[in-house]
């Protein structure tokens, strides 16, 4: 059984149609990385995904279960969401920020999960400050943090690397791989497509709201996608990370 599913879905935002027939299927233990030009809808995949937005045709499954007839609680237990958006409204505590990840813990357990999770991510030793003290790269590993304290049997994360620094964005990019070790399903938006290529078991590539390519990274990031989608000229050479794309635009 997947843990999330979406079988020909079209939605959209006011006039505008973000998604259009796409399909994406994510298992457990697997990484699965959405890549595209901006505004090919990837954001709208994981919150359409989440029932976060209507769908005007086709079905969003969580763990099996349509996501609209789930309740609030029924959702957050069967994924964790790490929204594009990284504003934190109040000053508070990094270590409580993350413990917000996990609501259905009593205090104690939550704060102890929390810390952990800080410390996965390189920012253990500012649990105390408040996130409005911080640089924009460490508030964001405090939100990668709350989402890894939820534990959740599926994690979607949108541009959890955005703003990071190279080493930080290996980090972040290494924990969710670690969860999909550990047998969660992992959705990652990622603009970056070597990192797409070395951290993704798949890559679905998107593109005017359609899913134009689904597989190994290599074959969904091949010569004629990287061409026809993101205007590039290029090829894969070996890194000593990986697959490393060399390329320049078309």
């Amino acid at each position: 059984m997947n843990l999330l599913s979406l079988e020909g879905v079209s939605a959209r935002l006011g006039a505008r149609q973000v998604l259009d027939g796409v399909d994406l299927r994510v298992a457990a233990g697997e990484v699965v990385a959405l890549c595209g030009p901006n505004g090919a809808g990837k954001s709208s995949a994981i919150r359409a995904a989440l029932g976060l937005i209507p769908l005007d045709v086709g079905r969003a499954t969580l763990g099996g279960v349509e996501v609209g007839g789930l309740s609030a609680r029924a959702r957050a237990e069967r994924a964790a969401y790490l929204p594009q958006e990284r504003r934190i409204a109040w000053n508070m505590p990094a270590i409580e920020v993350a413990a917000l990840g996990a609501p259905f813990l009593k205090g104690g357990e939550a704060l102890e999960r929390a810390r952990a999770a800080l410390d996965e991510v390189g920012v253990g030793e500012l649990a105390d400050r408040g996130v409005a003290e911080m640089s924009g790269g460490e508030r964001a590993r405090v939100l990668v943090a709350r989402a890894l304290v939820a534990d959740a049997p599926l994690l979607l994360a949108d541009e959890p690397i955005a703003g990071l620094d190279p080493d930080a964005q290996r980090l972040v990019l290494e924990r969710l791989r670690a969860r999909a070790a550990r047998g969660a399903g992992v959705v990652v938006s990622l603009h970056d497509l070597s990192l797409a290529a070395v951290f993704a078991d798949r890559v679905v590539v998107l593109d005017h709201g359609r899913s134009v390519a689904d597989g190994a990274p290599m074959q969904a990031l091949s010569t004629d996608v990287l061409r026809r989608v993101f205007g590039l000229a290029g090829e894969w050479i070996e890194g000593p990370d990986g697959p490393l794309l060399a390329a320049r635009r078309a």
